[in-house]
């Protein structure tokens, strides 16, 4: 069964996260995307989080599949009638439109029908035809319906809208912004940390960010390889995808759990599904906790925090502020990198991003000096975001900066 888990957060920035996770996609379809809201929408939402994400993950998615020419426009608005007052439930109004290749109108009654396409679906060969079907059954879940109108040659619409309440900031869970983690502290035990992901780039961002933060860290790229690390390795926590070739994340955990050494061994799964059953099959297969893709920075730390009871140094807010060059934000500038890289590195960095080769822009990140970690995590931050506009700009070297 589908349940809600629903928490208080802000709208504004989840919009603004999904708007970065698809510009780079539209860009460079010469797509234009547009995000617009009405000026009552408020910021911040009390509803599930984590499924409205992946609805307007699964539509865009599919609108920038099917879209060659044109834009792509998601709309925001309350409901005319509804009443924006404290604990008053009110129905968000959302409709993603695209100027895409359309739906024949003898099909739209099967499009959400799980594991059915239209014919523009088949002619893709991409998907599978489920994230309709899931996103749906996601809105039902929070209120309202998923209805869709199309013209074959010019485009679709999808309308959605769920029943939320207005929250109020000092209710949203706090970033630690002002406290950056920057290390472990000082008497911390040596802690072993398996990542396994079929993804290289997946990998390499666990393995730079955890160790830049003191850990020792090995990779596997799939269930056997993992098995095989563990055996020899014993680390002290597993970061485990469940997805992947040969042999997925659920085998993968059974086999270690079910012998008595894997029981001392910590294992956290990365889905980038929001399905319950399917965190409830995670946790059967022996997973301890649960952490959805894409993450963010501080969501990983605080995992590790709970499961290994780790300690960390933070930067304290006061001091980012008395010396600006510590802040990461800062420093991830053209010059604060030309100081660090060479040109030829940073012209490698500017095709890589040119081209979308995420592959060698984190291969070129692995290449900057371990203790530049603001460097390193920021820029590793923006390949993960597929930010790829943001390193363009930051590669753009001024003659003045030429040594």
């Amino acid at each position: 069964m589908v349940n809600l888990t629903e928490n208080s957060f802000d709208l504004y920035r989840l919009l603004n996260s999904v708007e970065t996770l698809f510009k780079l996609k539209t860009d460079a379809k010469g797509l234009e995307l547009i995000f617009e809201r009405a000026e009552n929408v408020p910021q911040y939402i009390e509803a599930d989080e984590i499924k409205l994400r992946q609805i307007l993950i699964n539509l865009l998615g599919n609108a920038i599949k099917f879209t060659q020419v044109g834009q792509i426009r998601i709309g925001l608005k309350v409901a005319e009638g509804n009443e924006l007052e404290a604990e008053l439930p009110f129905q968000l109004c959302i409709a993603v439109e695209d100027t895409g290749a359309g739906i024949a109108e003898s099909e739209l009654n099967r499009l959400f029908q799980p594991f059915v396409q239209t014919a523009t679906g088949r002619q893709s060969q991409q998907g599978t035809g489920l994230g309709l079907a899931i996103s749906r059954k996601f809105v039902q879940l929070m209120g309202g319906d998923l209805t869709v109108r199309s013209q074959v040659g010019l485009g679709t619409a999808f309308t959605f809208s769920i029943q939320t309440r207005c929250a109020v900031p000092h209710a949203i869970a706090s970033t630690p912004s002002s406290r950056r983690v920057v290390g472990l502290a000082l008497g911390q035990p040596s802690y072993r940390i398996l990542a396994v992901d079929d993804k290289s780039n997946n990998r390499r961002l666990l393995v730079t960010l955890l160790s830049s933060l003191g850990f020792k860290v090995c990779e596997a790229v799939n269930g056997v390889e993992a098995i095989s690390i563990w055996e020899d390795w014993h680390p002290h926590l597993i970061l485990m995808d469940m997805r992947m070739p040969e042999m997925d994340g659920y085998e993968a955990t059974r086999r270690i759990k079910a012998h008595p050494k894997g029981m001392s061994t910590l294992i956290i799964a990365l889905t980038a599904s929001a399905l319950q059953e399917e965190r409830h099959e995670i946790i059967a297969a022996g997973c301890d906790d649960c952490i959805y893709k894409p993450f963010r920075e501080e969501e990983l730390i605080a995992a590790l925090v709970k499961h290994l009871h780790v300690e960390f140094v933070c930067d304290r807010s006061a001091a980012s502020k008395k010396d600006a060059s510590s802040d990461s934000a800062s420093e991830l500038t053209t010059t604060a990198i030309a100081t660090v890289m060479s040109v030829t590195w940073m012209e490698a960095l500017q095709t890589a991003a040119k081209s979308g080769d995420d592959d060698q822009i984190y291969a070129l990140i692995a290449q900057i000096p371990s203790d530049r970690t603001h460097l390193i995590e920021g820029l590793s931050q923006l390949a993960e975001q597929f930010a790829f506009d943001q390193i363009l700009n930051l590669t753009r070297i001024h003659p003045g900066l030429l040594r």
